[in-house]
Parts: structure tokens; C-alpha cells; sequence
């Protein structure tokens, strides 16, 4: 098997439990399952029409409002953004308007048409969308491109524990949808293969990365 981020030979190992097969690269620590696992996009459809993500509950809010407080120290002050992936809710774009940061917002399932091919922003955003991605390093390369010289993009997903009995164990490949998974090292692997800036990261599920002038 080969590293869909860093193209270099993976090792494989089968979770007993489910009978699944999962490629581990030692260089990158990025995780896949087998091709077989990868759902199309209707199937992912269906799962996705049972979230039930209400734009006026406390706790949906404090979740993107988490996100918030730890990006936007690092990324100055942006004036545009894009939401990348964002589900039904454009909530975490309200959020981003009310901080000052006009934000537009795009999903591939629930809002496909309203992306310009030529906008530039100097902030992306994209929560719980990469451990969803069939190719994420050609999406994280459009994200570089959609963003000016100097933005700055911010990925929320759950790190996993780098260690294959505890993977195993981990709830979140239990998702069928979620098929690929990260460390902050996967993401500063991707930054040195297209010469970013690998800004912070929290040390559990948020990274946040820039593109040089």
C-alpha cells in the first residue's frame, strides 16, 4: 500500500473486530481504510441527513465557538473566509460574521452551488470534513489555492492515538462516513510538501496552517 500524503510504502493491519483493513504510515502517521470501505455519495447522504445540528443550541454553538477561540489568535485579522464542508448549518459562518469576518460558506451535499471558482480568502475553515475525504491531499492543495498569499487555513479533526491497539479501541473510526485519519505530523508533512507554514496546533483535533507570500 501506498501513503495517499506522502507517497511512501504504508503497513497494513486489520481491525479483528469489524474485519477491517487500515493502511499506517510510520512517516506521516496517516491512517486509511481499505478501499472497499470507502462509502459513495449517497450512502454518505443518508448518514448525514440523521445529524441533528440545531443553529440555536448552546452546545452546538460552544462547539464552533471552541473552534473560534483557538483559531483566530493565530490567523490576525482576516476580512473573508470560506467554510469548507459545512454540513447543512451555516452557523460557524454567523459566527465568523459576527467577529467582523464576512464568510461564505460551501458543502458538496447541502449548499454546492454558491462557491466562485476564482475568490481567494484569506481564511478556510473546514471542521469534521477531512476524515470524510476519498483524496485529502489534492483537497488540501485546492484549499491552498482558493486561499491569497499569506492566509491561513484551519482543519478541525480528531487525532488519532498513533498507536494501532489503541485505534482500535478509538470511537471514531467507527463512523462508517470517517475513512481517513490524522495526526498534527500528517498535516506538517503536507506543509513541507507544499511549502506552508504549520502554524499550531492544539494537540487533539485542530491544526491551523499558513500559506507563504
Amino acid at each position: 500500500m501506498i501513503c495517499h500524503i506522502c507517497s511512501k510504502e504504508c503497513s497494513g493491519f486489520i481491525d479483528e473486530k469489524t474485519s477491517i483493513e487500515y493502511g499506517y504510515c510510520e512517516t506521516c502517521e496517516y491512517i486509511f481504510k481499505s478501499h472497499e470501505h470507502h462509502q459513495d455519495f449517497s450512502t454518505q447522504k443518508e448518514r448525514y441527513n440523521l445529524h441533528e445540528n440545531d443553529e440555536n443550541d448552546e452546545g452546538y454553538q460552544a462547539y464552533f465557538q471552541r473552534f473560534l477561540d483557538f483559531t483566530l489568535p493565530l490567523v490576525g485579522k482576516p476580512n473573508t473566509a470560506l467554510d469548507f464542508g459545512c454540513g447543512r448549518s451555516s452557523l460557524l459562518a454567523s459566527l465568523l460574521d459576527k467577529e467582523g469576518i464576512d464568510c461564505d460558506y460551501y458543502d458538496p451535499i447541502y449548499h454546492p452551488d454558491i462557491l466562485s471558482d476564482s475568490k481567494k480568502y484569506q481564511l478556510i475553515v473546514s471542521t469534521e470534513v477531512f476524515e470524510h475525504l476519498h483524496q485529502p491531499r489534492e483537497v488540501f492543495e485546492s484549499l491552498l489555492e482558493r486561499l491569497v498569499e499569506g492566509g491561513y487555513l484551519a482543519l478541525q479533526t480528531q487525532f488519532h492515538p498513533n498507536d494501532i491497539e489503541a485505534f482500535k479501541k478509538w470511537y471514531y473510526h467507527q463512523d462508517p462516513t470517517h475513512i481517513v485519519f490524522f495526526t498534527a505530523q500528517t498535516f506538517r508533512v503536507l506543509c513541507e510538501i507544499y511549502g506552508c507554514e504549520f502554524v499550531g496546533d492544539n494537540g487533539k483535533n485542530i491544526v491551523v496552517i499558513r500559506k507563504y507570500v
